[in-house]
């Protein structure tokens, strides 16, 4: 054999060899992924999988118990509840870190037009009819409170108690609420400020909770939570804040009655006659029937719904029976 073919030999005989290594190295790849290699991740299902959903802490007694009771009937399903303010809530949405968001008020024009160039469906559906309640110290004389008052409190055009009430000698206002960019915060602002600047006798805590903290060692103040917060009696938590302040009574502006001062009941929310109420929605932005679409089916339906009833809120597709006693 001369020089030149037994060089070619050699190079021949090396690259086969490279061959069969790398070819040998697929196989072993292939074979360690096991004969699932290549099939789709169908992990994501309508019952099944993980999702995370961020949404405003208002709405947290509500929803805890959507998402027990959702993951106790379908065991292969993880929802992840991330509760912030209803700006962080909107923003996860909007840069796809969460695929479902639960807030106070629907999208805007602008956020839709944002889905629809990026070709991106959001899907709106009304879950409860929520409410504001206002909560104030058990030594606090007035709990029965005009939406005008109430009104002229947050507005700041009414800045101490003894204009309410000239007996009432706990001195300045000081009105709390639970976080600035909460559905709490913007639903004062667009009702009662029209986007002005919120008065120096208003403050913003971290929490509901925090709220309801405030006002029971602070005899002059009023706070601003969400009614779920209180409003289920077979919930020991809601009761034992029930216990330590008292929540307000207000008077809708259309109505001419004296006595027509309204707790955020059910029953008053459901007849309008509590004037400080909101809808409550779910916003889905996964574009295929996943398990977004599967938990914001379970909200939605019966036994969702029957759970937003049993926590003091008014369903949005079922009827309340509402019984008049004498």
């Amino acid at each position: 054999m001369n020089n030149n073919a037994f060089f070619h030999h050699c190079h021949c005989h090396n690259r086969l060899r490279v061959v069969i290594c790398f070819s040998l190295l697929a196989l072993l790849t292939i074979t360690s992924c096991g004969p699932d290699a290549f099939k789709p991740d169908l992990s994501d299902t309508p019952t099944s999988g993980n999702l995370n959903v961020s949404l405003d802490e208002s709405f947290k007694p509500l929803m805890d118990a959507q998402c027990a009771t959702f993951m106790a009937l379908y065991k292969n399903a993880k929802v992840n509840l991330n509760y912030k303010t209803e700006t962080e809530a909107i923003n996860d949405l909007m840069n796809d870190s969460c695929k479902v968001i639960v807030i106070g008020h629907e999208l805007t024009q602008d956020q839709l037009n944002y889905f629809a160039s990026k070709k991106v469906l959001s899907k709106t559906v009304k879950v409860a009819v929520d409410a504001i309640a206002l909560i104030v110290n058990n030594d606090n004389p007035d709990s029965m409170l005009t939406y005008g008052q109430v009104s002229q409190m947050i507005n700041g055009s009414v800045l101490k108690w003894d204009v309410i009430s000239k007996e009432n000698k706990l001195g300045d206002i000081k009105i709390v609420f639970d976080k600035t960019g909460s559905s709490n915060a913007r639903y004062l602002n667009d009702k009662f400020l029209q986007g002005k600047k919120f008065p120096d006798n208003c403050f913003a805590l971290k929490s509901n909770e925090d709220v309801i903290n405030y006002v029971n060692t602070n005899k002059n103040s009023v706070g601003i939570i969400g009614v779920s917060w209180i409003s289920d009696s077979d919930d020991t938590t809601s009761m034992s804040f029930l216990q330590r302040v008292k929540v307000v009574a207000v008077k809708n502006e259309t109505s001419e009655e004296f006595t027509d001062y309204y707790k955020p009941y059910q029953a008053y929310i459901a007849l309008k006659q509590y004037p400080l109420t909101r809808d409550v929605f779910l916003i889905n932005r996964q574009s295929r029937n996943g398990l977004g679409t599967g938990f914001a089916s379970f909200v939605a339906g019966d036994q969702g719904q029957r759970l937003v009833r049993l926590k003091g809120l008014l369903p949005a597709t079922m009827p309340v029976r509402i019984i008049k006693t004498n």
